[in-house]
């Protein structure tokens, strides 16, 4: 098999439509067969469902740990925005190469792809894994289950490279999240006799407004973590919806709010001040007029912040390979505290700008994705 290119392989990775509400199969079995070609084998770990699927590979010798590079297949809706190239084909247009997922995170991945043959020339003394994931863009859903198999096995990797898009800047921090749904069970009643009912929306608001004292408090200076942008921990009410007519009391009410929080910090304890607020100050009231009224929190989805030591091991393979020691960090989350958290230190560095993540009319440039190539050789030469 002749050796292709990161922007030939992400050419045809932009033609699958790997939106997380849908299948990823046939992009796992594109790649899976690109990989037999060149004579590599790897397993598959599906969902309950066997619609989706992450895929693991290893280049070299199985009886040590190694590095793992990390990507995930799942990109997000292109619903409603406003493209002006068709976002599952890839279209290049003065250096920059257009489509959904090319920075978020298709590029890295056909990088590693296109490195493939490079890791195979050489003589490794640890092994290359290559780690492909579903739905990270629903909560990190998909690597779990891989995770847990791997933390089974004998030889754990020794650290763990996320592409996701710094412009190729070693990063190796970024704030958790907890996302929660909460949902008031109010009372009906003709809104003449508001008095007798229980109105959801009302005590939602409430709870929101409760929410946002919280937020404040975490904003307080003595909260603060200068290496992240904004330096504290956020909380913020994303969705609400409730009432029937304007003239009857609302029965029911329900919001979705998340939490962004710095490492160290657990954002299960906005979750449970919210709930003690309810249950002191809101359910009694509720209750004294109807007692079949409630306020029930619902977990949507979380994953841990990542905070891996500028003098670790793998923040000195980063430095080595982005050849930069000014580490930084990142708004936005990763798998990589997954990846930490069983026991896989773990650093984040890839081709591409998160600010054109989920947008319209998202890109690469050419410069990042052959910036990314020569990174990953430096790798193969390191192992």
């Amino acid at each position: 098999m002749s050796e292709v290119s990161s922007r030939e392989l992400l050419e045809r990775l932009i033609g699958f439509a790997t939106v997380s509400r849908d299948s990823n199969l046939e992009l796992i079995a594109f790649i899976r067969h690109y990989l037999a070609e060149l004579g590599v084998e790897s397993e598959l770990f599906y969902n309950p469902e066997r619609t989706k699927a992450n895929l693991f590979a290893t280049i070299g010798p199985r009886d040590r740990g190694g590095v793992v590079l990390s990507g995930h297949t799942d990109v997000v809706p292109v619903d409603g925005q406003a493209w002006t190239v068709e976002p599952f084909r890839l279209t290049e247009r003065d250096g920059r190469l257009y489509g959904r997922g090319t920075a978020d995170m298709k590029g890295f991945i056909a990088s590693v792809l296109a490195a493939v043959p490079v890791f195979l020339k050489r003589t490794l003394k640890l092994p290359v894994h290559l780690a492909f994931s579903y739905d990270e863009e629903v909560g990190c859903l998909g690597v779990r289950p891989m995770l847990a198999e791997l933390e089974k096995r004998p030889h754990k990797p020794h650290l763990c490279l996320i592409g996701e898009p710094t412009e190729l800047k070693p990063v190796l921090g970024h704030k958790g999240k907890l996302a929660m749904r909460c949902q008031v069970k109010g009372a009906a009643c003709h809104s003449a006799y508001a008095p007798y009912g229980v109105n959801a929306i009302e005590y939602a608001a409430r709870l929101i407004g409760r929410l946002g004292e919280i937020g404040a408090q975490l904003a307080q200076p003595e909260h603060h973590d200068q290496r992240f942008d904004p330096p504290f921990s956020t909380v913020q009410t994303g969705t609400i919806k409730g009432g029937r007519a304007l003239n009857i009391v609302p029965a029911e009410c329900e919001f979705d709010f998340e939490v962004r929080a710095l490492p160290g910090f657990d954002a299960h304890e906005v979750a449970d001040e919210l709930q003690t607020y309810a249950e002191a100050e809101l359910l009694p009231r509720m209750r004294s007029v109807q007692p079949d009224t409630g306020i029930r929190l619902q977990p949507l989805s979380a994953y841990p912040g990542l905070a891996t030591s500028p003098d670790s091991e793998a923040a000195r393979l980063l430095a080595l390979l982005s050849g930069s020691t000014e580490f930084g960090t990142v708004a936005f989350g990763t798998e990589g505290g997954l990846f930490d958290q069983a026991g896989i230190p773990t650093v984040v560095c890839g081709p591409g700008s998160m600010d054109q993540g989920h947008k319209p009319d998202e890109f690469i440039t050419l410069e990042q994705l052959t910036r990314c190539d020569a990174m990953l050789v430096r790798l193969a030469e390191y192992l």
